[in-house]
This record gives C-alpha cells, structure tokens and sequence, in this order.
C-alpha cells in the first residue's frame, strides 16, 4: 500500500471493515496519548476500568438519533434533560434552592455555549446598536470568538499581575450603557484561579446587566472540591446576580468529547438563545442550540458515565486530582529557578520561570522528548511565558514519577540554552504587521521554523519564541497561517 492509498478516504474500491481499522489504529499511534496521565492538555483522563467501553456503547445505542426533534426522540430528550437536572444541582440550581427554576441545554462544547450565552444576552437586548460584553482578559478566548461572530463589542478588563484575577473596580468601570453581558471564571483556564464572582456579579446586577460565569473547566470540580474541605469561593447560582453557568461534561465529568451544558437561572433569561424559523415551505425549524441536525450519541455517554460513577465516584476522582495538583505542584517548588503563577485553587498547576538561562519554550520540548506533554503558554500583557500543566484523576499514579523528570527536564533545557532566533527574524517580528505578510514571507517562516504540510515538528520551541516575540494581532496571523500549512486535503 502507498501513502496516497492509505490516507485516500475514497479508494475506487471499498477497504475491509478491518483493514479501515487497522489503518485508523496506525494513524493514532502518532497522537499524543489520551490515557496514562502524561498528556497534560485537551484530554480527561479519570483512569477508571471500564468507562471507555461503557461510554462508547451508549454512544453507539444512540449514535444515529436526531436531536433535531425531540419529539421524534422522546429518549434524547429525557436523558438531557436529565444532564441538565444533575449540572444545575450541583452549581446551586433547582427544588429548594435560590434559584429553582433553573433550565438548559446540552451544547456541543464550551465554545457553543459561551457563544449562545452571549447570543441570548445579546438578543435580549434588540434596542441596542452595538452591545458590548465585558470579559476578563484571562477569560477564555471563546468569548473573543462569540464577540466575532455575533458582531459584539468586547471589552476586556486586565488582570492583576501578582494575584491574576480582574479588580472588581476595573470591571465596574469597564461597564457601559450598551453592556449586555459581564462575565467571570471559575476558574480561568490559563492559570485555575477563581474570578471574584460575588462582587462582579453584584456589579452586573446594579447595572441591570447579565453575569455569566464561565464555569466550563472548573464547574464539575470545585463543587466535589468544596465538599472535601477546599475553601471554594461562592461562584454558582448561590450568588444572586448570576445569571447563566456553563459547564463541559467532557472535562472532569470525564464524558467523552463533546458535551458541555449552558444554565440559565429561569426559562425568561433562556427564551433569547433560541433559534426559530417557519417562513419557508420546509418543516418548522426550532434549535436551542446552533446545530440542528445532533447526534445523540454523545448525549448518551454523557448520560452513562453520570450514571456510572455518580456522586461517590467523583467525588473519590476529586479527593485523587487534589492530591495530584498537590504533588505536582511540590515538585515544581522543588525546582531551583522554576515559580508557580498562583497557589493551585482547582485543578491546574501553572509554572514559570524568571532564570534567563531557563527558556520555558525548550523545557516543554524536553519534558515532550520524556513522554511528559505539557501545555506552553506565551507572555502577555506583562504577565510571563508559563507551562500549564490540566491536571487529572489519571495522573494521581504518575505524580511521584514527574518530579525528577522535571528536575532532568530542566538540566537539559538549561544544558540547551535557550533558542537564539537571527536577529534579523527578530526585528521582523517586533515590527511587521498582519497586513504586511506576504506568501512568500511566510513559506519562508515556516520553512525556518521546520512547519509545512504534514505533521508539526517534533520540537516547537522555535516556533513558540518566534511567536512570544511578536505583537498579538501578528502571532494570531502567524498562527493562522502556520496551522493552514497543516491542514491541506490528501488527493
């Protein structure tokens, strides 16, 4: 078989069911590896037997279900129902509480439910020319992508420095008359600290305004950690100026990918999130998300690993990722010339580094080449490069192995020096804007940098401190560019 055959999605002629498979399986061999407690990032790993195999057997009885029409699927229908039920009790929702007419909706990530959080606020508010929503600038990128989109004004509030989380008074002031919608995190994805919700909240509130708190990463955890002794601070529906949560259970409800849920404290503040149509001859579109046409397969494992684990099980998964963030971040302290970013609050350790003989970029490189796969994030704003390290149940096992592979790591990055681009790369860097790129500019970037079609190179830190060296609005088109050399079709 050539590699035009073997990458070919349309042969001329139909390929064994085992074969397909076999050629998949050769294909993964080059991924990072989603189990084992080594990969860092993008993945949720709680380590526990069996749950593979149940989640995808429930993806597969509901594979072909349509949620388009949940009165076609009364199944797909009861069992998100039932996801929403469970992520609005555990966020302070539901019978009992202060908000008991909490209602949801099962998106297809975190990025479709901040970009419907910010649509509902946005068309809750018809009369205004141009809505503006105000974010932490550690909030995640998604809600600078819903901005995009939704053609929304996005007013970002800097972080403090040393504690990394917004200033009330900052937030207060970054408030205006178009504001539709302040958010917060909890916590951010960046560095796992945890927004002032209460008072930013309280400020939204004042102002008539909406509060979304971004609880996509750290929603199905800080509640488990609270119940084990953490001193969580008040975040969810408790709070009484929030007004939406959204939660991934691909993250640590350990679904698989993709299943987030978006909460809305009454079906009122939901109604704008809708989509319906009937001025066609066609059938009478209503979505509640931006998808129409959805599998339900993920709904279903979603549903199944709740139901698997249940209460118990994530909470003895949360005491296992405590414990781990701990040790982890021990072995960082162990480290002369490495700092933490922040006391780890969730489940993140994020590290960095204030020895100029320490290039962070290379000691990702070197923890890679050790089977450890960490996350490089880049300056900004005068906060420092850092490595971010997701930390999961899977990882309790590896923690003891981590800390002098760190140690090693670090030896060799310092034994390394840190990359010298030319200077002349440099000063193009600093100086040229989006507009000033040319194709041939960039073939010969990447050419310099190792990246065209084909799989990225083995080591990025070159790449990285190219990137860490320009201005935003030139490393987001870097970036765009770089990733397009990737992605070309196999004829």
């Amino acid at each position: 078989m050539t590699d035009h055959e073997q990458l070919s999605a349309l042969p001329e002629q139909g390929v064994a069911a085992e074969r397909v498979l076999a050629e998949i399986r050769a294909l993964r061999a080059a991924d990072r590896p989603t189990h084992g407690g080594r990969l860092f990032a993008y993945v949720y790993d709680p380590g526990v037997a069996g749950l593979d195999e149940l989640a995808q057997a429930a993806y597969a009885e509901s594979a072909h279900v349509n949620g388009l029409d949940p009165t076609a699927f009364p199944s797909l229908l009861a069992m998100e129902n039932a996801l929403v039920g469970a992520a609005a009790r555990l966020l302070g929702g539901g019978p009992g509480t202060s908000a008991p007419d909490v209602v949801g909706s099962v998106t297809s990530g975190g990025t479709e439910s901040l970009i419907l959080a910010v649509k509902a606020a946005r068309d809750a508010r018809p009369e205004l020319a141009e809505p503006r929503i105000v974010v932490p600038a550690s909030g995640h990128a998604a809600f600078a992508k819903a901005a995009h989109y939704l053609r929304v004004k996005l007013d970002p509030v800097e972080v403090d420095p040393v504690t990394l989380r917004p200033g009330p008074a900052d937030v207060a002031a970054a408030i205006r008359p178009e504001t539709v919608l302040v958010a917060a995190s909890a916590p951010s994805y960046a560095h796992g600290v945890v927004d002032p919700v209460a008072e930013i909240a309280a400020l939204a509130g004042a102002a008539g305004v909406r509060c979304h708190v971004d609880a996509c990463f750290g929603g199905w955890t800080l509640p488990w950690l609270r119940r084990l002794g953490a001193p969580v601070p008040a975040f969810d529906f408790a709070v009484a100026g929030v007004t939406s949560i959204s939660v991934d259970l691909h993250k640590y409800a350990y679904a698989p990918k993709g299943v987030s849920v978006l909460l809305h404290r009454n079906p009122g503040l939901r109604a704008p999130q809708y989509f319906a149509y009937a001025d066609w001859p066609g059938y009478t579109m209503v979505n509640p998300v931006i998808a129409s046409t959805r599998s339900g397969g993920p709904i279903a494992a979603a549903y199944a690993t709740l139901r698997h684990l249940g209460e118990d099980g994530y909470l003895r998964l949360a005491a296992l990722t405590r414990d781990a963030v701990a040790g982890l971040a021990d072995a960082v302290r162990a480290v002369d010339g490495l700092r933490l970013m922040a006391e780890p609050a969730s489940t993140v350790v994020c590290f960095t580094s204030d020895d100029p003989g320490l290039d962070l970029f290379v000691l990702v490189d070197e923890l890679t080449a050790r089977g450890w796969h960490t996350q490089p994030q880049l300056a900004y704003a005068g906060l420092p490069a850092s490595v971010h390290l997701t930390v999961t149940a899977a990882v309790a096992p590896r923690v003891a192995e981590f800390g002098p592979a760190l140690a090693e790591a670090v030896a060799a990055a310092r034994a390394a020096g840190p990359v010298v681009l030319p200077p002349e790369l440099l000063a193009l860097a600093g100086s040229l804007t989006p507009e000033a790129l040319t194709s041939e500019l960039i073939a010969g970037l990447a050419a310099g940098l190792g990246l065209g079609a084909g799989p990225a190179p083995d080591r990025m830190a070159a790449v990285n401190t190219l990137l860490d060296a320009a201005p935003v609005p030139l490393r987001e088109r870097l970036l765009v560019e770089f990733v397009g050399l990737l992605q070309r079709p196999t004829w």
